[in-house]
């Protein structure tokens, strides 16, 4: 029975390195040989593993080449409401704590968006701020803690919209997430006691998501 579980997981291991090769390889559709390579298996292994991620759609073949399939689009639909549920806890005790508006955002290739908004409930005016806004990765206090992660936390003024002040702190720890946890506000904040408010959050974000 211990065989059987250990021969269980590490078919599914390969799977798994399997369809990330798909998804990784440079060309624009790897070969049944160059999967092989990747993985370090045969090419009757890699045939046996193609079959259950045809069957749930996660990869689709053109003789020998091999495609993400439709699938995986599925898989993907569902992990923005995912990453919205986990941070929100936090993002709502670090906007009302500071009275500003709070954010998750994620690096989509050489952009940051932001996911996940929570405004403060008892502040006079605050920043709105959209679910799915994008800029540049390197701009803004949200989009520098992800390009600049070995920051504590990043202080921005106007680099995104004018009179607009940003603290972000990156998320750590959590395999193949590019992103931070930051406050938006339309006065000056201080970056020395928001920042460390940031900085926990953050740190919450990547608990939940573990």
């Amino acid at each position: 029975m211990v065989g059987a579980t250990k021969e269980s997981s590490l078919t599914l291991e390969r799977g798994l390195a399997l369809l990330q090769a798909v998804a990784e390889a440079e060309s624009e559709a790897p070969s049944i040989s160059e999967l092989a390579t990747a993985i370090g298996a045969s090419r009757a292994a890699v045939y046996r593993l193609l079959v259950p991620l045809q069957a749930r759609g996660l990869v689709r073949r053109e003789g020998s080449k091999v495609r993400l399939g439709l699938g995986v689009l599925r898989l993907a639909s569902n992990v923005l409401p995912q990453l919205r549920m986990a941070a929100n806890p936090a993002l709502r005790e670090l906007a009302e704590k500071v009275g500003a508006t709070a954010h998750l955002t994620v690096a989509d290739g050489t952009e940051a968006q932001a996911v996940a908004v929570v405004e403060p409930s008892w502040t006079a005016f605050h920043v709105a701020y959209r679910v799915g806004s994008r800029h540049p990765v390197h701009r803004g206090a949200a989009g520098r803690a992800i390009s600049q992660p070995g920051e504590i936390w990043v202080v921005s003024s106007g680099e995104l919209q004018p009179n607009a002040y940003g603290v972000a702190a990156p998320v750590r720890g959590v395999p193949g997430l590019r992103a931070s946890v930051g406050v938006v506000a339309l006065e000056k904040l201080d970056a020395d006691v928001v920042g460390p408010h940031v900085v926990r959050a953050a740190e919450e974000v990547a608990a939940a998501l573990k």
